[in-house]
């Protein structure tokens, strides 16, 4: 799905609006670690996409890494970088790859936004994934997953969110985002992309993929076997208490 919506990425996302509201929640986070005395702390952002929030963290003097599955994404990444002026190590590697790729023990804190962990579809994969998570970071370290809050979702088999729109230079986009529920349990989401140039009659891509649905009570369990302890639930990323039936998302810390 994403290495045929890399070009749109960022036209599907406000950056300039998602980085106001979510940073400052971010960066109250990592000022409760410490890093090597002298040292910036290090952070990696896994299934960073095209990068923003990574470049937004080396703005603010952090020695950051970004990891995404598709060399596409990561192309994007790397270009934005440049065009931001930051140093950013990113590199392509997945769920499950990630220690192999920058070693074990490296990280001050791994970042896990924008609902990406539900990617990992089956328990195995899930496990695999939260134990490459434990073994990038340092004793004491962070861990930050932003998921959609599936509670919410399936209780009410909400399937359609609010559409986005954006305009620039003369092409329009309208992004259409949708759930079908799947008979095994898992959730197929689907991008319907609708685009114009300069007033044409408009053209249509579906993309899709499959996710697990990952309710709190599960997750928390998934992340204590592997080996996290202090979990604690937000309902966004303004710090707000985790309510099941009305948070929008599930943001969890945790700590090696």
């Amino acid at each position: 799905m994403y290495e045929k919506f890399a070009d749109e990425y960022d036209h599907f996302v406000n950056w300039h609006s998602r980085l106001a509201f979510e940073m400052p929640f971010i960066t109250t986070q990592l000022k409760s670690i410490e890093a090597q005395k002298g040292q910036p702390l290090a952070i990696l952002d896994a299934a960073c996409g095209s990068g923003m929030h990574a470049i937004a963290l080396a703005e603010l003097g952090y020695k950051v890494s970004g990891a995404d599955l598709y060399p596409e994404m990561i192309g994007k990444a790397q270009s934005n970088a440049t065009q931001a002026r930051q140093d950013v190590h990113f590199q392509s590697a997945g769920f499950g790859q990630l220690s192999h790729a920058f070693g074990s023990g490296k990280f001050n804190a791994l970042l896990c936004l924008g609902n990406s962990l539900p990617h990992a579809t089956s328990e195995l994969a899930l496990s695999e994934t939260l134990a490459d998570f434990h073994n990038c970071l340092k004793e004491g370290s962070l861990l930050l997953i932003q998921n959609r809050n599936f509670d919410q979702v399936l209780a009410k088999k909400e399937r359609w969110m609010e559409p986005q729109a954006k305009s620039e230079n003369g092409s329009e986009w309208v992004f259409m985002r949708f759930y079908d529920f799947e008979a095994d349990g898992l959730i197929r989401f689907n991008i319907l992309t609708l685009k114009r140039e300069q007033g044409a009659m408009w053209q249509t891509n579906l993309t899709s993929t499959f996710l697990k649905p990952l309710t709190k009570d599960y997750l928390d369990t998934q992340l204590t076997q592997a080996g996290f302890k202090d979990i604690v639930a937000y309902g966004n990323m303004d710090g707000s208490e985790f309510n099941p039936e009305t948070s929008p998302n599930l943001i969890l810390t945790a700590r090696k």
